[in-house]
């Protein structure tokens, strides 16, 4: 079975990937890939594939990754119907309990509102 998956190269501290067609069983850096069809660059977010070449291993069967689900979407390629969508992802606080948003509101004194003053206006003397 084949997936198409990314392929870190680049240097330390700032990769870029190249999108290839490998066998499902071995390992992104193994070297023994089917294809490459395209190359992404996270820092500038820059694509380039070749959409004839994606859509032809999606029609065999080949099945993209997860964040391949995504760079395929967002370069607008048919993707099949058995292609599940990339999980959306879910922040979770370790210890919730503990964040301040979750925690028991203090009552505040309650200040007592001044009576109603009459204006500066009507105190004041006419001269």
């Amino acid at each position: 079975m084949l997936a198409i998956r990314m392929q870190r190269n680049g240097r330390s501290h700032y990769p870029t990937y190249r999108i290839i067609v490998q066998e499902a069983q071995r390992h992104p850096l193994s070297g023994r890939v089917v294809a490459e069809v395209g190359f992404y660059n996270p820092h500038t977010k820059e694509t380039t594939l070749d959409k004839e070449a994606v859509e032809k291993y999606l029609k065999n069967g080949a099945k993209p990754s997860t964040r391949v689900i995504r760079i395929l979407k967002a370069e607008k390629i048919a993707l099949p119907k058995w292609v599940k969508d990339a999980p959306e992802k879910h922040v979770q606080a370790k210890h919730a309990d503990k964040l301040r948003k979750n925690q028991p509101k203090k009552e505040a004194p309650a200040e007592e509102a001044p009576a109603t003053e009459a204006p500066a206006e009507a105190e004041a003397p006419a001269a």
